[in-house]
Parts: C-alpha cells; sequence; structure tokens
C-alpha cells in the first residue's frame, strides 16, 4: 500500500433518501473508452461462476476430511487459483471482452479452470498432473491475452511480470508430475512467488478502473456465498419438513445474510470510493492489497463456514466434533479477519472493530462441542449479527452512506420533518 493513500469520505449523500451514487469522472470515462470496462460484462459473471465451482470443490474436500491436513491444503489449492482469478479480472479490466477472438480466448480459460476445479479434490492424489497442466494452460491464456490487446504500456508491464507468473506455472505443473512431499515444497514455493510478485517486479502501466474491480470482486464474493446457501440444502435434502429443520433453514439463512451484510452494506461501496479517490498512477498496489491479499482470507472463511454449516447440521441435536465447531466459528473469525485486513487496506475506518469480531465469533467454537451443534449456529449469528450491526451504527453516526443504509442525519432530518 502506498503512503500517500488518503481517508476518504466514501460517498455522496442524497438528500431525500441518504443512498449513495458512484461519483463517474470525465476523466474515468475517457480512461473506460480506452479499451477497458468500467462495469463488468455478463461474460464475466459467467466465468465467476465457473471459478466459484472450486469454492464448492474446496468446501467438499474440507467437509470429507475436516482437520488441520484438509486445511492446509485448501489453503494451498486456493490460494493459487484465487492469485490466478485475481490476474483474470486486472485482464478484463484492461482488455474487455468485445470481440469473437477476445472472448473465446475467454473461454478457454474458463474451460481450464473448470478441469482444474474438477481435479481438486484429488489434486494431492491421482489428479495432481491434472491440476498441474490446467494451470498451466489458464497461465498461458491469461498472458496471451494480455501481450496481445493490451496497450503499449501494458504490454511492457506484461513482459516484465510474465517470466515470475510463467515460472509460478511451471512450479505447479512440475508439482502435478511429483508425488508426496515435493509436491506441497513445489506448490508452496509457488504461492510464495505469487506473493512476492507485486513487490519485487515493476507493475508500472498496469491500469485500473475501480468501479470494475469492486464489482467483480463483489460478484464473486456474492456468488461464494451461495455456497453457504447451498450447504443448508444439501445438509437437510430429503429430511422431513419439520419444525426443527425449519428452524436450521432460517438459523443458516439468517447467518448467511448476516455475511452479506458484513461486506455489503458498507464496505463495497466505501471500497470502490476509497480506490476511485487515489491517483491512477497509485491505486495498483492498494488494489492488490485489498481485493487480492485481503479478500484471500475473507473467501478461504466463506469455504470453511461453507463446510461448518453442512458439517453441524449433519451433528444437528448432538455434539459437534472440534474440526466442524472451528470450521464454523473459525470460518466467519476469518472472514471478519479479512474483512479487517480490506478496510485497512483502504484505509476505511474502524479496521479493528471486524478484528474484534473475529475474535468474538472464534470463542463459541466450544459451545457446539460441549451443547450441540445447532446451538453453536444459533450463538454464531446472535454475536455476528450484533457485532457487524453495532458497527454499522457507529459507521452511520460518523456520516457514512451507502445505497443499503440511511445515514442517520437523514433519519433525524425525516423524523423532524414529519413531527
Amino acid at each position: 500500500m502506498t503512503s500517500e493513500s488518503p481517508e476518504v469520505n466514501t460517498s455522496t449523500e442524497t438528500e431525500s433518501a441518504g443512498e449513495t451514487e458512484p461519483a463517474e469522472s470525465a476523466a474515468e470515462v475517457e480512461f473506460a473508452a480506452e479499451g477497458g470496462q468500467v462495469r463488468a460484462s455478463t461474460l464475466e459473471l459467467f466465468f465467476d461462476l465457473v471459478f466459484v465451482f472450486t469454492v464448492t470443490q474446496l468446501a467438499h474436500v474440507f467437509g470429507e476430511h475436516p482437520g488441520w491436513p484438509s486445511l492446509g491444503r485448501v489453503v494451498l489449492m486456493f490460494g493459487l487459483i484465487w492469485w490466478m482469478y485475481s490476474g483474470y479480472v486486472y485482464l478484463t479490466n484492461e482488455v474487455a471482452p468485445n470481440s469473437t477472438l477476445r472472448r473465446s480466448c475467454l473461454l478457454v480459460g474458463m474451460f481450464g479452470f473448470f478441469v482444474l476445479a474438477l481435479a481438486v479434490p484429488g489434486a494431492f492424489a491421482g489428479s495432481g498432473l491434472a491440476f498441474g497442466l490446467y494451470y498451466f494452460v489458464v497461465n498461458l491464456v491469461h498472458t496471451g491475452l494480455f501481450f496481445a490487446n493490451g496497450g503499449g504500456s501494458v504490454t511492457a508491464a506484461v513482459l516484465r511480470i510474465a517470466p515470475a507468473n510463467g515460472t509460478t506455472a511451471l512450479l505447479v505443473l512440475i508439482g502435478g508430475i511429483i508425488h508426496g512431499w515435493p509436491r506441497y515444497l513445489l506448490w508452496a514455493l509457488a504461492f510464495g512467488l505469487q506473493l512476492l510478485t507485486p513487490y519485487v517486479i515493476n507493475t508500472r502501466g498496469f491500469g485500473l478502473r475501480p468501479s470494475h474491480i469492486a464489482e467483480r470482486h463483489g460478484l464473486v464474493i456474492i456468488i461464494a456465498l451461495g455456497e453457504s446457501v447451498v450447504a443448508i440444502g444439501t445438509g437437510l435434502a430429503g429430511e422431513p419438513i419439520t419444525v426443527g429443520l425449519v428452524a436450521m433453514v432460517a438459523i443458516g439463512l439468517s447467518l448467511a445474510y448476516v455475511l452479506w451484510w458484513a461486506y455489503f452494506g458498507l464496505d463495497d461501496e466505501a471500497g470502490e470510493h476509497s480506490l476511485a479517490a487515489l491517483p491512477a498512477e497509485q491505486r495498483l498496489h492498494p488494489a492488490v492489497l485489498s481485493y487480492g491479499y485481503a479478500l484471500y482470507p475473507l473467501l478461504i472463511g466463506v469455504i470453511l463456514t461453507s463446510a461448518g454449516i453442512r458439517l453441524s447440521i449433519a451433528h444437528g441435536n448432538r455434539p459437534a466434533s472440534w474440526a466442524a465447531a472451528l470450521a464454523l466459528s473459525g470460518g466467519l473469525a476469518l472472514y471478519f479477519v479479512g474483512q479487517s485486513l480490506f478496510r485497512a487496506a483502504l484505509r476505511l475506518a474502524r479496521p479493528w472493530s471486524r478484528l474484534v469480531a473475529g475474535i468474538v465469533v472464534l470463542a463459541t467454537a466450544p459451545i457446539g462441542v460441549v451443547w450441540v451443534a445447532w446451538g453453536q449456529l444459533l450463538t454464531l449469528l446472535v454475536v455476528a449479527f450484533c457485532a457487524v450491526v453495532s458497527d454499522d451504527v457507529a459507521a452511520l453516526r460518523a456520516g457514512a452512506t451507502s445505497s443499503y443504509a440511511t445515514p442517520v442525519s437523514v433519519v433525524a432530518r425525516i423524523i423532524s420533518r414529519d413531527s
């Protein structure tokens, strides 16, 4: 993150309803006309649906064998895949899929991601080669599209970063060929190289349109949250419709709603406005920190929470195992930690409040073990809801606004006017 990043007022308040609307400057519109996009296309949404299939697969991997070894494999595989997904977001941010050739190449990338996701359950066993091979394909398509369709400065930037990306893909491919502990080592080295790349290679020249970056990452979060809804459905499929079952559905869906509100209530729009307020040449590193590094633990949290919901529903009125209880509470804690990092990277208000929320929700894990699984789920819902609402009230009192929240000042004016 650059030291020049200002702390900004994240939105503009409308007098009547307190809603926000992203301000789009003439320079931003002109920038968008140069070949990139201000908003996501439907093809990109299609791409996101394919990518989020990996979230489903990773949640399945952990749910089948919950424990630390499974968590380590999930963290490593998702780290590799998340880096390449983010690469495709920056690709379409610069190179709009507005021609047959570009769309066809993007479809090849989608195909690679889909096969990659299919290989996830056995990536550390029999399907490691498929994982490595299609990771290489996804990387190759990404670099080729960027190089062939980007502008002059972008092409130069791609040439600087391509060797690092190619080395990463080669490490993953070789790791897929070699069995045993060397696979873990090579993939961990590839992940580490990914994390270091933005800071050891000159990335000057990449364009960045904040509205598109924010929307694409918001879309992948909301689609990933859908996995927690799917977890509820699959966990209860075929069960008789009873009062207890309906109550479990209500608790599970309410928890998914709290996760949605925690990010989209204020932070989604606040992040976009904060990034847009930076000079164009200073946006890349804050964007990588906030939408790349910070959202990584957030989405790992979604994966674990989805697996935890499924495991909790399976235990029902019985005590949960430590693995199931920690997956549920720990997943939500990671989600809040990711949000805390997101706020800190963009200098949004109160990053510490999400960190505190993460610590508190993690402390609910023993409830599922010493009592019953649904009791932990209910307690977690109440604690998370109170943490998010109290933080929102503080934000609104400080003057924050969003499309979903009416500022306290506007509410006060409406009440005084009506009275």
